[in-house]
């Protein structure tokens, strides 16, 4: 059948336009490798090199082949939007000198050309081979801008693919000595979230979702290993202006104002606990922090605690915590950690003291309930590292309610306090499962009669259910209340017990059916 070419291309002709579009986004003119696939692609339609052999009315498909050096096969699904070609490279020459070839019949290959090359403004290789922090900037820029059209929102499920399709050009000009690598890739990696989060800050870009989380976790991740990596190793001294840099980089992430707390602040965090290690470096930042008033979510004197932990000033710290912010509690307890680990224990105590009338309001009146529990978790962990007296404790576990169980059995279990862990599992009763993690072994060893009301109360409520399935863990139950019963030399007191059970539920057949099965009576 003859094969109409030009009816293809204008009967989808935006899918054309689409795909044009995303080259235009992801290939850069700045960068000689992009460059030269835009140059081979639009060669490969002057020269006829596209071959258009087929075409499935049926299925929408289209198959080409263009004569490179090793003959390419491109096939286009235009029912799925979807372009494939039988070479190993994501954005190639073939693929995009075949939408060329179809886009020759109702616009110009040279003007699509001439336009994308028109963006160019330096040569990436160029500034790369000028080493210094802005020349790095300036290549940060450029691939930046190309990607991040001006006000132009972005969804949240593209951000990694932004992020990483920059991440892909920049690292073509990373130098060559090893030296120079680890602080290459973290001033890159600064560099592009510092422009990202401009951007989706101006143009009101969706930073909340689970896409987001996802992609900026990442980004912590890898950047985490770097500043690892970079710790470690000596410095020359033709880095200074570049760990300069970095140092107003990563202050200017934690500072831009909306978004994200968590991971800007573990960022700038991280990036002192392991890179920025001179006391005339710290007292600079201290100093720049405290001349500042950024509009940002979170007063910035919480942050001057960081510095005061560097330059061990404890008078400041003492001073600082007099007025914890109960809305940043969160805050604090990151700088904690950051305490822990500057091996400054007392700094540590001072702070988590501190916290602590603060940590009811906080867990009830700004978490939301989901993220409760967790954060207990978190905080308790933290709190053990610390030494507390009797009564900051009861405050801590005050302060947890429900959400701090186990923690609270634990410190009862540690004071041997057997009966107030036993009233606290009847005021929050969960199961016989969460009552095992919480050291029901433990007290049963230890003090097993206190745990005879604790079962009573659990069979009762299996009862209640009135069920088969119910019943036989009401018996299950009991049998473990029969050998707490026997260790603690109550034996008669179980058998009268579960003779009064027998009368008083003699109308539940199948209760009394478990009962007989379970065997009881001693």
């Amino acid at each position: 059948m003859g094969l109409s070419i030009t009816a293809i291309a204008l009967e989808n002709k935006d899918f054309i336009l689409r795909v044009l579009e995303k080259y235009e986004r992801e290939l850069h003119p700045s960068s000689a490798e992009d460059e030269e696939i835009v140059r081979r692609a639009v060669f490969s339609v002057r020269n006829k090199s596209v071959l258009f052999e087929r075409y499935n009315p049926t299925a929408s498909k289209l198959y080409t082949v263009v004569q490179d050096v090793r003959p390419a096969e491109v096939m286009i699904d235009f029912h799925y939007n979807g372009v494939q070609c039988t070479c190993p490279q994501k954005l190639c020459r073939h693929q995009l000198g075949v939408m060329l070839g179809l886009y020759q019949h109702f616009g110009s290959v040279q003007d699509w050309a001439a336009n994308w090359r028109a963006k160019k403004n330096v040569q990436l290789n160029q500034l790369a081979a000028e080493r210094s922090p802005e020349s790095w900037q300036r290549m940060v820029d450029e691939v930046m801008g190309h990607i991040l059209q001006s006000n132009r929102r972005i969804e949240s499920y593209v951000v990694t693919s932004i992020i990483e399709s920059a991440h892909g050009k920049l690292r073509r000009y990373m130098p060559y000595e090893r030296e120079w690598q680890p602080l290459f890739k973290l001033f890159i990696e600064l560099a592009v979230l510092n422009k990202l989060w401009a951007h989706c800050i101006k143009t009101d870009s969706p930073m909340t979702s689970e896409y987001f989380h996802y992609a900026i976790d990442k980004r912590y991740d890898y950047g985490a290993d770097v500043m690892d990596e970079l710790g470690t190793r000596s410095r020359l001294f033709a880095t200074d202006p570049f760990y300069d840099a970095l140092q107003e980089q990563v202050r200017q992430l934690l500072l831009q104002g909306k978004g994200l707390l968590q991971y800007r602040l573990k960022f700038y965090l991280r990036c002192w606990d392991t890179i920025f290690n001179e006391r005339q470096r710290a007292s600079q930042e201290l100093e720049i922090l405290q001349g500042t008033l950024p509009d940002i979510e979170f007063p910035i004197k919480i942050i001057e605690l960081i510095f005061h932990i560097k330059l061990k000033n404890r008078e400041a710290i003492v001073e600082n915590v007099q007025h914890v912010d109960a809305n940043q509690i969160q805050i604090y307890e990151a700088i904690v950690h950051f305490a822990l680990n500057q091996n400054d224990e007392q700094s540590a105590t001072l702070i988590l003291k501190a916290m602590l009338p603060h940590l009811p309001y906080y867990i009830n009146e700004v978490l939301v309930p989901h993220q409760r529990q967790m954060f207990v978790r978190q905080l308790n962990t933290l709190y053990t590292e610390v030494e507390l007296n009797d009564e900051e404790e009861m405050l801590l576990y005050g302060a947890f309610g429900r959400y701090g169980i186990q923690p609270y059995s634990d410190f009862l279990l540690r004071r041997e306090r057997y009966d107030e862990w036993v009233a606290l599992h009847h005021l929050y009763p969960s199961s016989i499962s969460h009552l095992e993690a919480c050291g029901l072994k433990q007290v049963l060893k230890v003090n097993p009669g206190v745990l005879l009301p604790l079962y009573h109360h659990y069979a009762m409520e299996e009862v209640r259910q009135k069920s088969r399935m119910n019943y036989k863990q009401a018996t299950r139950i009991w049998k473990s209340m029969k050998s707490a019963a026997k260790k603690a030399g109550k034996v008669q007191y179980f058998d009268d017990y579960i003779e009064t059970v027998r009368g008083q539920f003699k109308r539940l057949r199948a209760l009394q059916e478990e009962l007989e099965k379970a065997n009881l009576l001693s």
